[in-house]
């Protein structure tokens, strides 16, 4: 019988920190976050451990709950839970991630979703992604990577999974003082499989993007597939593949995969040939915009194009920067577009507006002369929840356009 960690902290002599006057607006509205300019940074303060539980007063004595602190990072403090006297042990972890997990099976049916998704499942900077028995994890803040072991305790009592990936490989945890890194948590084989759409794709959740898969662009994919019977299709930055082997899977002529990642490339042919579409799907390595460039001038069309790149903007600065490459690659994509086709682009810059990416995507199509109609703009998942209060957090933009000609 295994013993029972200890919690985060001990919760009767949690330490308190004050808002500074006038600086509790936001979280009186029910903000998820606390800046450092909005509390009192004393000594005290500035001494605790990153990740530190704190209870959290204004300066007129109100309570709000239980925050997670890192005096060195700008977003300071994160909620928790508003009891500020919450023990912080492996039931309290349990008992939020089997809320996440009934509400996935509700929504999904099935366990291949986002298990956790960061502040909306009240779990701040941690989002961990569920292959049926295999979880991928990615602790973003200090306080979920010291609750990290609590973490893996709650998921091991809940789904008893085989393995369990640390994907702590995130730029964004360099914010919080954290280092890049990944590794087991739990088990051995890091392989696994995801199904969707009929389909069982292999993936890789040590070496491949992100978590692994992006289960973001479920009905995206959903969306492309419904309209690539007879189709020849283009799935430009494809990653494992999933857009043009689900259009594979609908009927699809025809399938390009073009990524720059070898190891990608392997895993999406390894599902294409499990499924019997080896003759049908086909796959192309290379910088994507530059092999976009060559199949422009060599000719080639496409009844549908697929363009899901990469983040452009991974900061506030590369904004210019990122606007100007989503214009070139909307004018590449459409220009590989045949008359009648259908362009699928997305961003997952959340640096980037939903406006913004818009008007970069009609001014890149916009030069290549030809009418465009916009038949649908989407966004993640259903397992991909937003807080009301932290709109920027819904980064994923997709834009389904018609070329008639």
């Amino acid at each position: 019988m295994s013993t029972a960690l200890p919690p985060l902290d001990d919760a009767p002599n949690r330490p308190l920190l004050r808002l500074m006057p006038g600086r509790d607006r936001r979280v009186k509205g029910g903000h998820p976050w606390a800046f450092s300019n909005e509390i009192v940074m004393n000594a005290a303060a500035r001494a605790l451990p990153p990740g530190s539980p704190v209870r959290l007063e204004g300066d007129d004595g109100q309570k709000y709950g239980t925050w997670l602190f890192n005096p060195h990072s700008l977003i300071a403090a994160r909620r928790l839970s508003p009891d500020a006297g919450m023990v912080l042990g492996e039931a309290f972890f349990r008992a939020r991630l089997a809320e996440c997990i009934a509400l996935r099976d509700q929504l999904v049916g099935a366990p291949y979703y986002r298990l956790v998704h960061a502040e909306a499942d009240g779990l701040p900077g941690l989002v961990i992604d569920r292959y049926g028995d295999a979880l991928a994890l990615q602790a973003n803040t200090a306080g979920m990577e010291r609750a990290t072991p609590l973490i893996v305790a709650a998921l091991t009592a809940l789904v008893a999974p085989r393995v369990i990936v640390a994907r702590n490989d995130s730029a964004v945890r360099g914010l919080e003082g954290l280092k890049e890194e990944s590794g087991l948590l739990l088990g051995e084989d890091a392989t696994a499989r995801v199904r969707e759409g009929g389909l069982e794709f292999s993936i890789d959740l040590l070496s491949g993007q992100k978590t692994g898969w992006f289960f973001d662009q479920r009905d995206n994919r959903a969306k492309v597939a419904a309209l690539a019977r007879d189709k020849t299709v283009l799935d430009a930055f494809c990653h494992t593949g999933g857009f043009g082997l689900l259009a594979a899977q609908a009927g699809a002529r025809q399938v390009t995969l073009l990524d720059r990642s070898e190891h990608a490339l392997a895993l999406a042919m390894d599902t294409a040939r499990r499924h019997g579409f080896g003759e049908t799907v086909s796959a192309r390595r290379g910088e994507a915009l530059e092999m976009l460039e060559r199949m422009v001038g060599a000719g080639e069309r496409f009844d549908i194009v697929v363009a899901d790149p990469p983040a452009f903007a991974k900061s506030r600065k590369d904004h210019p920067a990122a606007m100007r490459g989503y214009a070139k690659l909307a004018r590449l994509a459409a220009m590989l577009v045949a008359p009648g086709g259908f362009l699928f682009m997305a961003s997952c810059s959340h640096h980037v507006s939903p406006g913004d990416f818009t008007d970069a995507v009609a001014q890149g199509v916009a030069r290549t002369r030809r009418h465009a109609r916009l038949l649908a703009t989407t966004g993640a998942g259903m397992d991909h929840p937003v807080h009301p209060l932290l709109p920027e957090s819904a980064y994923l933009k997709g834009l389904l356009m018609h070329l008639p000609a």
